[in-house]
């Protein structure tokens, strides 16, 4: 992967309805601001053909698709064979995000949980790490990913949970993802997990367009924020950004790209 120039957004939704219609200058503008590399995690097919063909002209972008826990009522079998059917594009780095969501529709937990453990088959026939999402249901998604293992593991984004949580999963070989709550001015949980995690198992993402980092909260989310949360991540553990930098594009590289040299 060459040597590491930037950071990495390792979640970020380029190809989202608020974020397509000006994604050139969305990903311009986080060039500028020293991201040298993103995952666009896409949650529909269509999502996922405009972010091929973002790759396509620029290698540095790279591509998860999975159905998302609050869509799942959006898709006909049909999409679900598509979806699949994609997944085993070489262009695919992961699948993701797929999971569990309490918060917005804990009716339909059941319906989630085989949508979940589905998608996790996709990814161990696919031989591909997974992008977890996991909001107000962290035991379930533990107790899944424990009774289905996913040989290349991934990350559990946009982590929420509490720190001895975070442990259980670094257990099980699963990256950390963290992002914007970490900077915001209330955060206890995440600046927890921020201080305590080994470095070796964290990512650091934007959401986009959610999540904005402080300052800018309650503004649209671009991946050209991600230095903000860097940069707290940083102040906290009292480290170099440099080295930071060099052990986030290390993780990366091992998850994603292992048959890369260092």
């Amino acid at each position: 992967m060459g040597t590491a120039l930037g950071w990495i957004d390792s979640h970020c939704h380029l190809t989202c309805r608020q974020l397509l219609p000006d994604v050139e200058q969305v990903r311009q503008r986080a060039l500028d601001a020293g991201v040298a590399r993103m995952m666009i995690v896409c949650c529909s097919v269509p999502e996922a053909e405009a972010a091929l063909r973002l790759k396509q002209e620029d290698p540095r972008l790279d591509v998860a698709l999975g159905f998302h826990p609050s869509d799942l009522a959006d898709f006909s079998e049909e999409d679900w064979n598509k979806c699949e059917a994609l997944v085993y594009n070489e262009n695919i780095s992961a699948v993701g995000e797929i999971g569990l969501d309490y918060y917005w529709d804990k009716q339909n937990s059941a319906r989630q949980k085989e949508a979940f453990v589905r998608q996790l088959n996709w990814a161990v026939k696919a031989d591909k790490p997974i992008i977890v999402h996991s909001r107000d249901a962290i035991a379930d998604t533990l107790a899944i990913l424990k009774e289905h293992p996913v040989p290349r593991r991934g990350i559990i984004h946009c982590f929420s949970s509490s720190w001895e949580m975070a442990m259980e999963f670094i257990r099980l070989g699963y990256t950390i993802g963290l992002g914007g709550p970490v900077t915001f001015k209330n955060a206890k949980t995440p600046v927890e997990v921020a201080e305590q995690i080994p470095l070796t198992h964290l990512q650091i993402e934007t959401d986009c367009p959610y999540l904005t980092p402080h300052p800018y909260r309650g503004k649209r989310n671009e991946p050209m924020y991600l230095p903000l949360t860097a940069q707290k991540i940083c102040e906290l553990r009292g480290i170099d950004e440099l080295v930071l930098k060099q052990q986030l594009w290390e993780n990366y590289r091992r998850l994603f790209h292992p048959q890369e040299e260092a």
